[in-house]
């Protein structure tokens, strides 16, 4: 499982994907997780993407240009520092994805 957890410019969402590796590690879960920009998502391969929520306005966008699910993060991701929440909610876009059909499967926020 590859997640991509992207930002403005990179730098916090380095520190986001790090805590959520763990914490999937600590879960038992072999998930590969990346941090990357906007201007990666169309180029990067990811079974799911992990929005900041100051990207939220550029959901939409962004929905588009990705392969794969897409949820924003609340807004106290950052103070997330073990990455249990960050953990529970790419846990449930992936849920939701699964269970939507194709064509609404990007939906996920």
């Amino acid at each position: 499982m590859k997640i991509l957890v992207v930002c403005g410019a990179g730098a916090s969402s380095t520190f986001v994907a790090q805590r959520l590796r763990r914490a999937a590690s600590d879960a038992g879960l072999g998930w590969d997780t990346a941090a990357g920009t906007e201007q990666t998502i169309s180029t990067a391969f990811a079974d799911l993407v992990l929005v900041g929520p100051h990207l939220a306005d550029r959901v939409d966008a962004i929905r588009a240009a990705s392969h794969a699910p897409v949820a924003v993060l609340p807004d106290d991701v950052f103070a997330d520092r073990d990455g249990i929440r960050t953990l529970a909610v790419a846990r449930r876009a992936l849920s939701s994805s699964t269970n939507d059909s194709p064509s609404t499967a990007k939906g996920t926020s």
